[in-house]
């Protein structure tokens, strides 16, 4: 406010100078001179002011649709159920878990993860290998036949770009920074791809846009000690497939699920059981306004684990990274809605334990098999 009535001063003071006597023209340059220190040091301080009201509003999380039921993690909805759990006891065997299916297979080695990289890390070896690459390109098939772009997205991205997508708030402490470049790892390639499209204007006939992006992702697991240390299902660097949309306000709601059908499709095609919940406001997280969690069942844990999330993020992405769209003359910001179509490690866990036989085998499901040379099983190494 200041620094515009200085600065409408100032303009109205460099009008007069040119049409003043002499006389008044030496006090009028002096009072310029003045003008000119005082227009500096107030805007220096709106600019002040401007940093300190961001940094305020980007502390503020979105807001929470209506419908989200209230709490915290355990206080979801369970909105569906899917498939059917197996009766191992019926089938006449115990179920081995991941870790032992995958040794036996030769597919998993977190022994040697450990010794190179620590605890949380991990080598997908021989069909391994082999199930990560046949689940991301089965996942890409999917989502490229729904309409998406795919994407190989960077892992490494600018500050602006992991705070305009939320991650800088509560979610910091599970971030990886590097210091001496300022760069931040991708705990998700959400953030790339919502970045994507920073400081742009879209036209609104070129919505919606969908992009399907694979990266490598890093989480620091930051609060779990002790939670999931057997295995891979909770790991600091993992391999994911995420569907990202650009939509128009009044889609939002309808993409949101759009994007959960996807997900049960994938589930489904993967013949594991799954259940669909709804998130609790305490769970949310920062940037979405509701959360669709699938949750997979692993027998030898008894329970439902999450494998995929779909969010609806409402305009609370757009605003703090500057993406709008033009609808005849009018520009406003757009919504943004990211769903996890495959998050490899999770994946597999719920894939070997589901599909397991009794001689240690484990069945592949028929989506993935021309992916795989054609194999119908993954079979022990030392059978």
């Amino acid at each position: 406010m200041r620094f515009d009535e200085l600065r409408n001063e100032q303009k109205s003071l460099g009008k007069l100078i040119p049409k003043a006597s002499p006389e008044e023209r030496a006090e009028l340059l002096k009072r310029a001179e003045q003008l000119k220190q005082d227009v500096k040091a107030a805007e220096a301080e709106q600019n002040e002011a401007d940093e300190a009201a961001k940094q305020l509003l980007l502390r503020l999380g979105n807001i929470v649709h209506v419908d989200v039921p209230v709490g915290g993690e355990e206080d979801f909805t369970v909105l569906e159920t899917h498939g059917t759990i197996r009766d191992f006891a019926a089938e006449g065997f115990q179920p081995r878990d991941h870790l032992e299916l995958g040794e036996s297979l030769g597919a998993i080695d977190v022994e040697r993860g450990a010794k190179v990289s620590g605890s949380r890390f991990y080598y997908l070896t021989g069909v391994g290998a082999l199930l990560e690459l046949a689940l991301v390109n089965a996942a890409i098939a999917q989502a490229t036949e729904a309409g998406f772009i795919p994407m190989l997205t960077p892992a490494l991205v600018r500050p602006r770009a992991m705070e305009g997508t939320g991650f800088l708030g509560q979610a910091a402490e599970n971030v990886y920074h590097l210091e001496k470049d300022d760069y931040y790892l991708v705990g998700t390639s959400e953030v790339a791809l919502a970045a994507y499209h920073m400081d742009e204007i879209i036209d609104a006939d070129k919505l919606p846009l969908r992009y399907a992006g694979f990266s490598p992702c890093f989480r620091r697991e930051a609060g779990t000690y002790g939670k999931d240390t057997r295995g891979i299902f909770r790991v600091h660097q993992f391999d994911k497939v995420e569907m990202f949309s650009y939509v128009a306000p009044e889609d939002a709601e309808a993409e949101h699920q759009r994007l959960l059908e996807w997900e049960k499709q994938w589930l489904t095609a993967l013949e594991l059981p799954f259940q669909v919940i709804d998130v609790a406001t305490g769970d949310l997280g920062a940037s979405a306004s509701r959360k669709f969690d699938c949750e997979a069942w692993i027998p030898t844990q008894g329970k439902y684990r999450e494998l995929t999330s779909a969010s609806n993020c409402d305009g609370f992405q757009a605003r703090r990274l500057s993406i709008r769209y033009r609808d005849g003359k009018k520009t406003q910001p757009l919504s943004t809605l990211n769903g996890t179509l495959c998050a490899v490690p999770r994946t597999i866990v719920a894939i070997l334990e589901n599909h397991q036989q009794a001689d240690g085998s484990v069945r592949v499901p028929p989506v993935l098999r021309p992916y795989l040379g054609g194999r119908e099983v993954l079979e022990p190494i030392n059978k």
